[in-house]
């Protein structure tokens, strides 16, 4: 698998995917406790492909759905990662769909779209049924809410090109943390402890408690991870994005 990132966000977070499922320790989602999953513990390609096929019924996939959502929610940034690549056909489709009419970059259409599923997941009321298709349903809003921004200014026209900062989700936390963990710099646990304290404000001893270590322990090994991921970042090993968490000692 080529080191470079694909330059288009779609491509990247099917990338990012691709990493979470490469042995030896894919991400894995327990299929038992839902009817029509195969009984055991499945990767999330294989998942993907489950949720894809037309014999699973709809309330198995809202039920797998809301599993994924609480997992998003709690467990970091790489089921972050993977409720976008299993929900990436999906969002490809609405692309497609949101394409016509679109006159700027595609690029700038497909980050939009993946910022608005990426920010529902975090608010969607788990009662709903079609939770994956609001997601996106969310994503596609974004989008035309964008083209309707950009029609309502003046565009002034210029000769030549230059280049701009990426947008969300380019340097979303949540993938560069999945990258991270993709490129051994952090390791899971490290990744749950800097996102839910850093990027979700939830307090060190909540995470400690769930870890079972103590909070001394959990300030130094953060400190440690966040350093490594700094580092790593200066470096360039996981272009494709910033980190926007809070520094070191915060």
């Amino acid at each position: 698998m080529s080191s470079v990132w694909p330059s288009t966000p779609l491509d990247a977070v099917q990338r990012a995917f691709d990493l979470l499922v490469c042995p030896p320790a894919p991400l894995a989602f327990d299929g038992r406790p839902f009817p029509a999953l195969p009984p055991r513990v499945l990767p999330l390609d294989e998942l993907k492909s489950v949720l894809i096929g037309v014999q699973t019924p709809r309330p198995v996939r809202d039920a797998v759905w809301r599993e994924l959502v609480v997992r998003a929610r709690r467990d970091g940034p790489e089921w972050v990662v993977a409720a976008a690549g299993i929900a990436l056909p999906g969002l490809r489709r609405m692309a497609g769909m949101l394409s016509q009419g679109w006159r700027d970059d595609s690029a700038d259409r497909d980050a939009e779209l993946l910022f608005g599923f990426v920010e529902h997941l975090r608010s969607i009321d788990l009662a709903e049924t079609r939770i994956v298709g609001k997601l996106i349903d969310a994503g596609a809003r974004r989008v035309k809410r964008s083209r309707e921004d950009a029609d309502s200014v003046d565009l002034v026209r210029v000769v030549g090109r230059w280049s701009l900062p990426p947008q969300f989700p380019w340097d979303h936390p949540d993938w560069v943390l999945s990258r991270a963990v993709a490129a051994a710099v952090i390791d899971p646990d490290e990744c749950l402890l800097i996102s839910a304290t850093r990027l979700d404000r939830v307090d060190l001893q909540v995470v400690t408690d769930k870890l079972g270590i103590s909070r001394d322990l959990a300030t130094a090994w953060r400190y440690k991870a966040e350093l490594r991921l700094a580092e790593a970042i200066r470096g360039g090993e996981l272009a494709w994005g910033q980190l926007l968490a809070a520094a070191p000692g915060s």
